[in-house]
């Protein structure tokens, strides 16, 4: 078996630098091209990769990394667990990512504690495994005819099962792998990545000793590459003795958010992740190297800690930052570059002292009256229905408003004549919420680019990039901003078109504003304070928005923070702490607001039955929530939360437009659950990235059925 290479990275971004996979997708979704032009898409952006691998001096070079939607769904592919109602789609892959008009997709929720989103594999009694290895082996022969050697990289078996909640199918699935490491050493593949990010969180012991009876029987193969089990986000802690007891060759261990193992790993080789996969700070070259010369092991590969899809491309496309930020960043290919370089210096440095910091004391979380009386007040002013329905937030972007906001930069628009196509969007949409009959409105947010970018373009400590996209599932992207200073907010943001918008409509309509939370997850974050201070410093101007929009007579301020799950540490010994702060800055934003101002909040894709106690603990008076997508799973665990619970009726992120009769059942679902007089109608999340033709035609289906509910109740 050859040794494994001396620098490698563990996965790359795919999206491409200009975005073309995710132009190339909507084409082929929307009929403008066929499939064999979308293949061809990807493989341009697969040669591209290995080439610009290759060229900054990358040995290890990996494959099967790329994916036309996402890298878990491939995986359900490649064992063969695609859902028999599935098999007879026209495109079967992309109706498990997005539905179709009579097939609802697959549930999708955050990849462990990143934004991306994966969609959870189904896996039922009658799933057969049965392996499809097309794909990677597709891939491996394509590079070796570009002139690379690669390495495939999977979901490992005891993560893939973790994620379908199906780790009793151990066995089959294991035949599975067992057939296509066979099948990879036949193709002449040296090595194989088997991703097993689950091993970074609590583990139960009869999950380690499935971990042990998975990497036992496949090292036990004598027809296979050698083995790689890559772990990220966290340290593996009781999972490591366990792998390094199997006759794996390679281990994985994240060293930017895991510590150096004390245990001996002689005998393997480990691919030491000191090159951060999660932000966009250059590394400390002193660090990583006492890093890597602390492992002891019989080899040390030097790695990214995770795969690099979480950054974007090349800050070197980032012409208009200040150049003293730019000094300070290193995006996917100068990551790359770094993880050369550490391999080429022998390992030989010591770690600087960290400077001190010192931690903010614990921080009450402030609030508003109790919600009984708050409840009370909101009632008597707003006089809402039964049953009342809204959105989220957003409404479609068309192209125009992208043009738009384009030729603003450029200056090729005036910034008047860019608000004036502005205000007739609110209007636009004012006017089509009611006609359809919702009850509390919202102005669609068309001066926004994105929900988080946006705030950060009017706060101070932030910096906003041009090209620094990163994939937040299919064909979704986000350019994170760069958060790298002291925070505050120099004047109100979002106050003129709130005020804009209610000045339309007798109906109220929602101010829009995204938590602390959210603002700082879905940002590259300084890495010099705690995140808590951080947070705090973002509600701290939350809270001054929120004041303002009051005061401008905005009855209905929503909140949203759909990070809230997502940031919560992998292992329970630090999650108490941290949703105690988290909860803390949430209250502290909207302690302005006075009682007879309606608060309302959002959570999406995040498993939030998983923390309800925090999310109550929010006293947020109304919170809307995924629901649709994941079939209702969250009406398990909501009967007695104490507020307004909005459970979507409506998945955003399909483009099938659901029926009424389909909608009324689910919320009759809803009301079996939850007393009527708090439930709210709504969709899962925003509606950004759908048409207006299927806002509509969903939206109508929503006010129909709601209607029929309400007579009813009322009869």
């Amino acid at each position: 078996m050859s040794a494994f290479p001396k620098s490698t990275v563990l996965g790359y971004p795919r999206i491409g630098p200009r975005r073309e996979l995710k132009r190339a997708l909507e084409s082929y979704w929307d009929g403008r091209s066929s499939r064999a032009e979308l293949e061809r898409t990807g493989a341009e952006l697969r040669e591209r990769t290995w080439r610009d691998l290759a060229r900054l001096g990358l040995e290890g070079l990996p494959s099967n990394t790329f994916s036309l939607y996402d890298q878990v769904l491939d995986t359900a592919v490649l064992l063969g667990a695609v859902p028999s109602r599935y098999r007879d789609a026209d495109d079967p892959y992309f109706a498990m990512a997005r539905g179709t008009d009579g097939l609802a997709p697959l549930r999708m929720t955050k990849w462990f504690d990143t934004n991306y989103h994966y969609i959870v594999p189904e896996i039922g009694p009658d799933t057969v495994f049965k392996l499809d290895a097309a794909k990677p082996l597709a891939e491996v022969r394509e590079a070796r005819a570009l002139g690379h050697e690669t390495r495939p990289v999977v979901v490992g078996p005891v993560t893939f099962l973790l994620l379908g909640s199906a780790l009793d199918r151990l066995e089959e699935a294991l035949a599975c792998y067992a057939e296509l490491l066979a099948a990879l050493a036949a193709e002449g593949v040296a090595w194989v990545q088997l991703d097993e990010p689950a091993l970074v969180g609590d583990r139960t012991p009869e999950e380690l000793a499935a971990v042990r009876t998975a990497y036992d029987r496949l090292g036990a193969l004598s027809e296979r590459p050698g083995l790689f089990v890559a772990s990220y986000f966290g340290d593996l802690g009781e999972s490591l003795p366990v792998l390094a007891g199997t006759p794996v060759e390679a281990i994985g261990i994240d060293l930017v958010r895991g510590a150096v193992p004390a245990a001996d790993l002689t005998g393997k080789t480990v691919v030491a992740g000191v090159v951060s996969g999660r932000d966009v700070w250059r590394t400390s070259p002193e660090r990583a190297l006492a890093a890597l010369a602390s492992v002891r092991a019989s080899r040390v590969t030097v790695s990214t800690s995770c795969s690099l899809q979480h950054v974007p491309y090349d800050v070197s496309a980032e012409s208009d930052l200040d150049p003293a930020l730019r000094e300070r960043l290193a995006f996917a290919e100068q990551k790359v570059a770094e993880v050369v370089a550490l391999a080429a210096t022998g390992f030989h440095g010591t770690a600087p002292a960290r400077p001190s910091v010192a931690l903010a004391g614990p921080v009450p979380a402030e609030g508003r009256g109790p919600y009984a009386v708050r409840a009370a007040a909101q009632a008597e002013h707003l006089r809402l229905p039964p049953l009342p329905i809204t959105t989220i937030g957003s409404f479609p972007q068309t192209g125009e408003l992208r043009a738009a906001r384009a030729a603003v930069t450029a200056g090729t628009l005036s910034r008047a004549d860019y608000e004036r196509r502005v205000e007739a969007e609110i209007e636009h949409v004012i006017r089509l919420q009611e006609r359809l009959g919702l009850d509390v409105l919202v102005h669609g947010e068309p001066e926004r680019n994105d929900m988080v970018q946006y705030f950060a373009e009017h706060l101070d400590g932030f910096a906003v990039t041009k090209n620094g996209w990163v994939q937040s599932y299919g064909s979704r992207c986000t350019r994170p901003p760069i958060l790298h200073g002291d925070v505050g907010r120099p004047e109100p943001i979002t106050v003129r078109w709130a005020t804009y918008a209610q000045s339309l409509t007798d109906k109220p309509v929602k101010g829009m504003l995204t938590g602390p939370v959210t603002i700082v997850a879905w940002s590259f974050v300084r890495d010099d304070l705690p995140l808590r201070d951080v947070v705090f410093q973002v509600a701290d101007a939350v809270r001054d928005e929120v004041r303002d929009l009051e005061a401008a007579g905005v009855s209905i301020i929503q909140v949203d923070e759909p990070a809230l799950r997502e940031l919560l540490p992998l292992r329970r010994a630090a999650q108490a702490d941290y949703l105690e702060w988290a909860v803390a800055a949430y209250r502290r934003a909207t302690s302005g607001a006075s009682d007879r101002t309606q608060i309302h909040t959002h959570l999406c894709y995040s498993d939030a039955d998983q923390i309800l106690a925090a999310i109550d603990g929010l006293d947020a008076d109304v919170t809307t929530i995924e629901s649709a997508r994941s079939g209702a799973r969250i009406l398990g665990a909501v009967s007695s939360f104490g507020r307004g619970l909005g459970p979507g009726v409506y998945d955003i992120h399909s483009p099938r437009v659901p029926g009424a009769g389909e909608v009324e059942e689910s919320l009759r679902g809803i009301v079996g659950v939850l007393p009527v007089e708090r439930v709210w109608v709504n969709p899962d999340c925003g509606l950004k990235t759908r048409t207006y033709e299927e806002v509509e035609a969903s939206l109508t289906n929503v006010v129909t059925a709601t209607r029929r509910l309400r007579a009813g109740l009322q009869a």
